[in-house]
């Protein structure tokens, strides 16, 4: 293959999208950042445009992450834009195009890993309360996306993908596409099966386009497959509708579901499957949010305390 930078950028990219099966919002995050690579060590490096990846030094990374901190970067969009860039070289180093790795040193700079936003379970009732003051489909509608969301935890996309075929009522159990195309299988309680079941059979035949016939379960107004943006707007809407001043997004739900569970007693694995995190680290984050409840109770109901 050429010595051309991006030449081998694509190969890696492509890589990552045949052989690791990431997804399309991983790739255009890695493009978006290797591209940037790019550009600084044209301009760092003369010979960078012919010699290509060989051209380049431990020290010259090392100078993009400075350029980087010097460009107002956070610290969570440096480190990952150096994970990023760890890939690449170890790619290289794989296919034969270096024989040594300059970025094995490189080290991304401490993360401030916040808390996750929750919602309370007050506040909760509220919001999914809150669609029954709407009429008709779109009312019928909106009751059971936000019943789903919160049953099941599932990211907004995967709503979103979501089929008729998706949802067994007979066993109250959703099918759901998430990332990596990871097929997983999420029980669904009684009150959330029943907003369902009301959804597809008096509200989706209303909102159904005989024209353009769809087999997606969440419909808009015109017929057509709701879009990710749409259900975001859905959320936003009832926040504002039930008095809730946090800012409420798919994943502030998606949240507030595992720290409900673990505070119930729900197992961390359990939470993970249902979750469909990839490794239970990401799951584990909640537990910081569970154990701060934890203290609170205690601090307000201990006699000692």
């Amino acid at each position: 293959m050429t010595a051309n930078p991006m030449a081998w950028v694509e190969a890696f990219l492509n890589h990552l999208l045949v052989q690791r099966n990431c997804s399309r919002h991983t790739i255009d995050a890695y493009r978006t950042d290797l591209t940037q690579l790019c550009e600084f060590l044209e301009l760092a490096i003369p010979t960078f445009a012919q010699e290509g990846w060989t051209a380049v030094r431990a020290e010259d990374l090392r100078s993009f992450q400075g350029y980087l901190h010097e460009r107002g970067y956070s610290s969570t969009s440096i480190a990952r834009k150096l994970a990023s860039v760890r890939s690449l070289f170890q790619y290289l180093v794989t296919q034969e195009v270096l024989d040594h790795n300059p970025a094995r040193g490189l080290e991304s700079p401490r993360v401030k890993r916040n808390l996750p936003p929750t919602l309370s379970v007050e506040e909760i009732d509220r919001l999914l309360a809150a669609p029954e003051a709407v009429d008709g489909p779109k009312g019928l509608r909106d009751q059971a996306i936000l019943e789903l969301l919160y049953a099941t935890g599932m990211r907004v996309g995967e709503l979103a993908a979501l089929t008729v075929e998706d949802v067994d009522l007979e066993r109250n159990v959703v099918r759901c596409r998430g990332k990596g195309d990871k097929e997983r299988e999420i029980p669904i309680h009684e009150t959330a099966a029943r907003k369902v079941w009301q959804y597809l059979h008096h509200g989706r035949p209303k909102l159904q386009n005989q024209r353009r016939p769809t087999r997606a379960l969440f419909l808009n107004y015109r017929g057509a497959p709701l879009t990710r943006q749409g259900i975001w707007l859905i959320i936003r809407t009832y926040a504002r509708m039930a008095g809730i001043a946090t800012r409420v997004t798919p994943h502030v739900l998606r949240h507030s579901v595992a720290t409900h569970l673990l505070r119930r007693g729900a197992n961390l694995r359990e939470v993970q499957e249902l979750l469909g995190h990839a490794t239970l680290s990401t799951t584990q984050q909640y537990t910081q949010v569970a154990n701060e409840h934890l203290r609170e109770v205690y601090d307000n109901t201990h006699p000692r305390a």
